[in-house]
């Protein structure tokens, strides 16, 4: 009987200590996880990027990390940027032909996304000495400005090398826009001279434009000197051409003269459709009522 009476007292005292042990291990891994719980970084989302600036033309200036690569001496630095419908495009005048494209992003990613290099435009510079040289500009996608980004460039070596670059210092391209523009004239039909800027410089636009004025609404018809465009873009909204046969004619609304207007057209005449930004002035000193 003593002894049946210790081995149950041995087997409780077993049975305590197991459980015992089990609450012990559960406390401490729930410890554990409580700890691990408190103790885990937080996780932040990721600020969302700068909004791009108001749609407009801005000067700004060009940034690079190289004394090689950078924008021609005769533009002080600066190119022209172009907000349209919250997407900028920077159009910078380099020092030469020597860099044959652009890719944005790293040189070792380059060669497999040719369908990505930006392709240069010829730009006309004229020095302070009165002297004008043809030389290699390119239309670079802007995600914000003041901020570095990756920009690799091909050399007429064929080689590809890493930069990086900013743009900063965006200034409205005409502070006095509002009191240079002058008001909008009477009603009526009108011829008035507009200058075409951008693009590789191959295209024009048939100068004097006709020009309406309708309701206090100017608009402009703008004939181009290639029947392949198939589509305007002007603030963001899409214009058709406004006529079937021969070169592309647009008739687009026009905010103010002496003023720069920005302007997409989208091209078929290469092997994909490609969309190239422009701006168009009207001169308000050549307006002449039909």
């Amino acid at each position: 009987m003593k002894k049946l009476q210790l081995a149950s007292l041995t087997l409780a005292a077993l049975l305590l200590a197991g459980c015992g042990a089990s609450a012990a291990s559960t406390a401490e891994s729930t410890s554990e996880a409580v700890s691990t719980e408190e103790t885990a970084p937080a996780v932040t989302e990721a600020q969302a990027p700068a909004a791009a600036l108001p749609d407009g033309v801005y000067t700004a200036k060009f940034n690079t990390d190289s004394s090689m690569f950078h924008a021609n001496e005769a533009v002080d630095g600066m190119g022209t940027l172009t907000v349209e419908n919250g997407t900028m495009t920077f159009h910078v005048s380099l020092q030469s032909q020597k860099i044959v494209n652009l890719y944005p992003g790293m040189a070792a990613d380059a060669p497999a996304h040719e369908s990505d290099w930006l392709q240069p435009t010829v730009d006309t510079v004229t020095y302070s000495d009165g002297t004008s040289d043809e030389v290699y500009g390119f239309d670079i996608p802007v995600a914000a400005v003041d901020a570095d980004f990756q920009l690799a460039i091909l050399g007429t070596k064929g080689t590809w090398y890493d930069h990086t670059v900013s743009v900063s210092d965006a200034e409205p391209a005409a502070e006095d826009a509002a009191a240079a523009a002058v008001e909008i004239p009477a009603d009526g039909s009108y011829t008035c001279a507009v200058t075409l800027e951008g693009g590789s410089g191959r295209a024009t636009v048939e100068s004097p434009a006709a020009l309406t004025v309708a309701d206090g609404i100017l608009t402009a018809t703008i004939v181009w000197s290639s029947p392949n465009y198939d589509y305007m873009l002007v603030d963001g909204e899409k214009y058709l051409p406004v006529n079937t046969e021969g070169n592309s004619t647009f008739e687009i609304p026009v905010a103010a003269l002496d003023t720069a207007l920005a302007v997409t057209a989208d091209t078929v005449a290469m092997s994909t459709p490609h969309e190239i930004n422009y701006t168009l002035t009207f001169d308000s000193s050549t307006l002449a009522a039909e």
